[in-house]
């Protein structure tokens, strides 16, 4: 677990954060989507933890927590070999936002692509977010390029 000020602490996630976790989830989607069933969540949550550098962290302050984002290191052969990175699921719990949990979140993602030697950490945010879009880039992270995805 590493501090980060303020009584906000960052530690990997684990089997007892799932619910937890889920529930946070459901705050990202624009529309209502249904919830992972915990038993298959708890399948998918094991299988994660075995990707060499696939973490999902939980935010804690004064033993509550209070955001949650995943990381992902990725190993490349361009860019002299150095790996890149992609955050993921950023939630801050309601009630404790704009607090310095975002802040501190995407400060200790940054730390850890830094340490990892990574030339880059990319993220996507849905166009409808503003504030969140006014929020990296407020960290530092620049509009780049366009993002392209494909539903199934």
């Amino acid at each position: 677990m590493k501090s980060l000020g303020q009584a906000i602490s960052i530690r990997r996630a684990g089997d007892e954060d799932l619910d937890w976790l889920l529930d946070m989830y459901t705050s990202l989607d624009f529309s209502p989507e249904p919830s992972l069933p915990l038993t298959e969540a708890q399948v998918r949550f094991r299988k994660i933890m075995r990707y060499p550098d696939y973490r999902i962290f939980v935010a804690e302050c004064d033993g509550d927590r209070v955001g949650t984002f995943a990381l992902i290191i990725v190993d490349g052969l361009a860019h002299g070999g150095r790996p890149h990175a992609v955050v993921e699921d950023v939630v801050v719990a309601p009630g404790h936002r704009q607090r310095g949990v975002g802040q501190a979140m995407m400060r200790y993602a940054m730390d850890c692509c830094a340490e990892a030697g990574c030339y880059k950490l990319a993220l996507s945010s849905h166009t409808r977010r503003e504030k969140a879009h006014r929020f990296y880039e407020l960290l530092g992270f620049e509009r780049h390029g366009y993002s392209f995805m494909v539903e199934f």
